[in-house]
């Protein structure tokens, strides 16, 4: 379903590269009538999934430590950020998304996965919706040790730590990623590792 006062007049293709950046005119009807015309930049790189693997009995988490680099160009002195597992839907549902990018980037092997919600991450310019997802895991489930691929010219460090103390690194500063201050906030208000 469309929204009647919105009117795409033209889409201008900026970048194609990565992902496509586009320069959208568009009519907007105020709620007064009047039509005021917009101009805005659009980022469209596709949608993604993330995931809180957690231990209840041990009472720790599996998350990521990797370089970003627009981080790098924006106050992160080393670049590498610590960030809940994640990645980017291919032709595949978000839930087999998210199995498929634990494995490769954490080496742990799950098989059931429960959503939690989905987000846009920055909806005044990226059109990017992240699916959130939790799931239980155990030593058991180590399969590989992770890292990413080396085609994706991935280089990630997997960390397991209390949960208390990575709930504590949002406060600290050490962890400033969204997804994963979300994540762990969805963990501590349901007390998924009480």
């Amino acid at each position: 379903m469309k929204n009647p006062d919105i009117k795409i007049k033209k889409t201008e293709i900026l970048s194609d590269n990565w992902a496509t950046l586009s320069k959208i005119t568009l009519d907007y009807t105020k709620e007064d009538g009047s039509v005021e015309e917009q101009k805005r930049e659009v980022y469209e790189r596709g949608n993604g999934a993330a995931i809180l693997l957690f231990n209840k009995k041990k009472k720790t988490v599996v998350l990521i430590k990797q370089f970003r680099l627009p981080t790098y160009l924006n106050q992160n002195k080393t670049g590498f950020l610590i960030e809940a597992c994640a990645g980017v839907l291919e032709e595949e549902h978000p839930e087999e998304t998210i199995i498929r990018e634990t494995e490769e980037e954490t080496g742990y092997q799950i098989h059931e996965v429960k959503k939690v919600f989905k987000s846009y991450m920055s909806p005044g310019s990226v059109t990017e919706i992240i699916h959130f997802f939790v799931a239980e895991y155990d030593s058991d489930m180590k399969k590989s040790k992770g890292g990413g691929l080396a085609s994706e010219h991935e280089n990630i460090e997997v960390l397991e730590m209390p949960f208390e103390t990575a709930y504590d690194m949002i406060a600290t500063g050490e962890i400033v990623d969204a997804k994963t201050i979300m994540l762990l906030q969805y963990a501590k208000i349901n007390q998924l590792l009480s």
